[in-house]
């Protein structure tokens, strides 16, 4: 599963408050939906918490949103270790302060064992950007001599990018009603199932992934054919741990 986080501005305008304060209000909601996650046996969750392109937002916001992420990074440590929850970075992460740098490997390698969930934070993250690195990944190892050109295939691909060893996501759901995916995995999303949620990110809640789970067991998905896939993803029970 995975989730585009959006609409903390215009909650906060909404109620005349800050920009910021809708930020820090997405922050209760990203904790509740991480428990959810993991009550409902999910095993995959990837959340789009910060974009390459945000780094275009005013300083003060952007200053801002990096102090919520320090203190994310410290505050949640315990509950990912006391609730069986791997941490996992995506993105270009050496466009992030140094100091964020070194909570996120604390995070990584104290989590590293953990089997529950994955939660992996999409953090300077542009889905173009990584299909560029990942091209040139591959092309260094055709220079090398690892590769031949012609045995570059889907697989050799997805195992270039960001999100090697991370299934595609079987659902994406975008919260604030928006109908666009916003350069967020375009390459992994290409038979993912997706769910707009009307809620701005500081009001959706556990009900509400509930509802995207639910409103995704009814679907049935023919990956490009005629009649539903029999051997791919199965209907779920909410505690069945399938959905990735």
């Amino acid at each position: 599963m995975a989730i585009i986080m959006d609409g903390n501005g215009r909650w906060a305008r909404e109620r005349g408050l800050p920009r910021v304060e809708g930020h820090r209000r997405g922050i209760e909601s990203i904790r509740e939906v991480v428990r959810a996650a993991r009550e409902l046996g999910i095993r995959y969750l990837t959340l789009y918490a910060f974009s390459k392109e945000n780094w275009g937002r005013p300083k003060r916001e952007v200053n801002f949103l990096m102090s919520l992420l320090s203190a994310y990074l410290d505050s949640e440590l315990k509950e990912l270790e006391e609730n069986d929850i791997r941490f996992n970075v995506i993105g270009r992460v050496g466009d992030l302060p140094p100091g964020i740098r070194k909570k996120i490997e604390r995070n990584i390698s104290q989590t590293r064992n953990h089997k529950a969930l994955v939660l992996t934070l999409a953090l300077s993250y542009s889905s173009r950007v990584e299909i560029v690195d990942a091209v040139r990944q591959l092309c260094r190892r055709v220079q090398l001599g690892e590769l031949r050109a012609e045995d570059i295939t889907e697989g050799e691909f997805s195992k270039a990018l960001y999100t090697s060893g991370i299934p595609d996501p079987d659902l994406l759901i975008r919260a604030s009603g928006e109908l666009r995916v916003s350069n967020f995995l375009l390459w992994q999303i290409s038979y993912t199932e997706l769910y707009v949620s009307e809620k701005y990110w500081p009001d959706f809640r556990k009900a509400d992934l509930i509802d995207a789970v639910e409103e995704f067991q009814k679907r049935e998905r023919r990956f490009g054919k005629t009649e539903p896939e029999e051997s791919g993803v199965k209907r779920l029970s909410l505690t069945s741990g399938a959905l990735r």
